[in-house]
């Protein structure tokens, strides 16, 4: 294999990484209403640069919400659009390139993509935005597959759009041709071959990691044989400037080649959060290694406009309030201003430690169950209950103020009934959740296939969400250790909670300076105290009967546990307890409990 003048790598970040008003005038194109702390230096560009996103997850109206770090990520999709057309303005009068790259997942997450009315398709509407976006490059991610009709739609919607740059390098569809026979073919494009502004040749692959949670008709090929395919040997045969290859996997693990001095890797975060910036000098000997600089952003107007010496006044552009504005409407259209209550206060997933009062898994199970479930019990039961659900079922932060559909859909994404094992000893009962923690119920799949645990929000997801949470706890306490050697920036300085990165390359590669986000560990599986019509009840003891009211993904699991522990066949589970869904509790409880 002939090695190119310059490889590059793109990753997924899995841790690095009643009727509310509709007030959508222009007035909110203003700073958010909390102070912003700007950049520390101007970026460092070179002959060939690349803007990065990944993981958008429909967070395309940015982060709303007042409380940290939320600020921090507050430019929505229209305000990405008017900072790129700066930049490459920029890009044109240093007379250099500058490549914009995004590498999947750009479904499931927020109300702009998954609030479709009935009938729709997940994340249709929102990517025609998206589409307006003058990306170079694609690639898809493991969130296109999961239903068929996704994918279809981007298959048949979508990809055409991005005239070959929309990459699937080892993702194929399953569709009819044009003799109505089935026919096995990419969703995109296997490679992209193209020049820069600047006359660079580039070859592009988009690769997913090795998935197999996607639906019938999709197929993903492990990048060990996709390396082995013709197709592939034929791409890499011309040597081109620059190898990008964009990957929907993280860079430290899967099937990454080695990198070496020509080489950069460069991971980004999620849900529009973090937006990543590469440079690299390539006029420079072909044998030397090259000079590569990075740098992690805040997506906000603070950053865009430091970055490209405009003024609130200068930074919009006719690309950007377009979108802007066509996403507003979008929200309108899906009602996702629908106020269900005001929050009192934050509740985070992982913040704070489990249990406490501004953890949202207390508040889910502890508060919201017992009262919502407890006020439309259909099982017909006068016993009180017993509820327990598993942990990742919750996706994003809760933050005061209004709760809103779109924060309902951004918050619960998992649709699971909930099921119940009717007259349990609270003796047998208060044993399982110790044992489900211990087993890890995330192990224990009860012969699910990889579709059923991406409905109950287990599989994948729960893992990178564990990843990313053990990064978090890794960096505060990386941060604090070189604090106290006096290697970070001032302790004492005030600063909101952000990311704070580390990576291989030298020095602080983090745009604006930021305290570390906390983060606790989470169990596996979550239980409230036992309940009586949502109130606790005194008094228990280990022969009062319970009615033990678990998620369906946990429902056979307590009950062969509670079997398991009598010794003997005695429980089974019983049906649905209630109409209300797991995704539908939180807005429920805020018009009951915020209101």
């Amino acid at each position: 294999m002939v090695f190119a003048r310059l490889a590059l790598a793109f990753s997924v970040a899995q841790g690095v990484l009643a009727c509310g008003g509709h007030d959508h005038s222009h007035a909110q194109r203003a700073y958010p209403p909390t102070k912003l702390r700007p950049p520390t230096r101007p970026l460092d560009w070179g002959d060939f640069n690349v803007l990065h996103t990944t993981d958008t997850h429909g967070w395309l109206l940015g982060h709303q919400k007042e409380s940290w770090p939320e600020p921090n990520y507050s430019g929505d999709l229209g305000d990405l659009a008017s900072f790129l057309v700066h930049m490459k303005r920029i890009a044109e009068e240093k007379d250099v390139d500058l490549l914009v790259v995004d590498s999947g997942d750009i479904h499931d997450g927020t109300g702009i993509t998954d609030g479709f009315p009935p009938g729709g398709v997940d994340g249709h509407d929102a990517n025609e935005f998206i589409k307006q976006i003058p990306y170079d490059i694609m690639a898809i991610g493991n969130h296109e597959l999961y239903h068929y009709g996704y994918t279809l739609d981007m298959y048949r919607n979508f990809a055409p759009d991005l005239n070959g740059r929309y990459l699937s390098s080892n993702v194929n569809i399953t569709v009819f041709g044009e003799n109505n026979e089935t026919i096995n073919v990419p969703v995109g494009e296997r490679v992209a071959k193209f020049r820069t502004r600047k006359g660079r040749r580039v070859t592009s692959f988009g690769v997913l990691f090795d998935f197999t949670g996607n639906d019938d008709n999709t197929t993903v090929q492990t990048v060990e044989d996709m390396v082995k395919e013709d197709w592939f040997v034929d791409a890499i045969q011309e040597e081109p400037d620059v190898f990008l290859l964009v990957g929907h996997m993280p860079v430290n693990e899967d099937n990454w080649p080695l990198l070496d001095g020509r080489s950069m890797a460069l991971q980004s975060g999620r849900y529009m959060e973090t937006l990543g910036w590469m440079s690299a000098n390539l006029n420079e000997n072909d044998s030397d290694n090259i000079t590569f600089s990075r740098r992690y952003l805040d997506p906000n107007r603070v950053t865009y406009q430091f970055h490209t010496l405009t003024s609130n006044d200068t930074f919009d552009s006719e690309e950007g309030t377009t979108i802007t504005q066509g996403l507003l409407d979008l929200a309108d259209q899906y009602d996702l201003d629908h106020l269900y209550g005001t929050a009192p206060m934050d509740y985070t997933v992982n913040r704070v430690p489990y249990p406490s009062n501004s953890s949202l898994l207390s508040l889910y199970i502890s508060e919201a169950a017992p009262l919502v479930l407890g006020a439309n019990n259909t099982a017909n039961s006068t016993l009180p209950a017993l509820f327990l659900t598993n942990s990742n079922a919750q996706r994003f932060d809760l933050y005061k103020g209004p709760f809103t559909e779109n924060d309902r859909l951004s918050l619960s994404p998992y649709i699971q009934s909930w099921m119940y094992v009717p007259e349990v000893e609270y003796g047998l009962a208060k044993q399982v959740l110790d044992i489900i923690n211990a087993d890890d119920s995330d192990n224990r799949r009860r012969g699910m296939d990889d579709q059923e645990r991406v409905l109950f929000g287990v599989g994948c997801d729960a893992q990178v969400d564990n990843r990313y949470r053990a990064w978090l706890r890794d960096v505060v306490a990386r941060t604090y250790a070189e604090r106290e050697r006096e290697l970070r920036w001032d302790a004492d300085d005030e600063l909101s909670i952000g990311y704070v990165t580390y990576d291989s390359c030298p020095g602080v590669g983090d745009d604006t300076e930021h305290e570390p986000i906390p983060s606790y560990p989470v169990p596996v599986a979550i239980q409230s105290k036992v309940t009586l019509n949502g109130t606790i009840l005194d008094g228990v003891t280990d022969d009062t009967l319970i009615d033990f009211v678990v998620v369906a993904f946990n429902a056979d699991q307590v009950a062969e546990t509670l079997n398991s522990i009598v010794g003997e066949d005695r429980f089974s589970v019983r049906g649905a307890y209630s109409p209300v869904l797991s995704n539908e509790l939180l807005g429920f409880y805020a018009q009951m409990a915020w209101n």
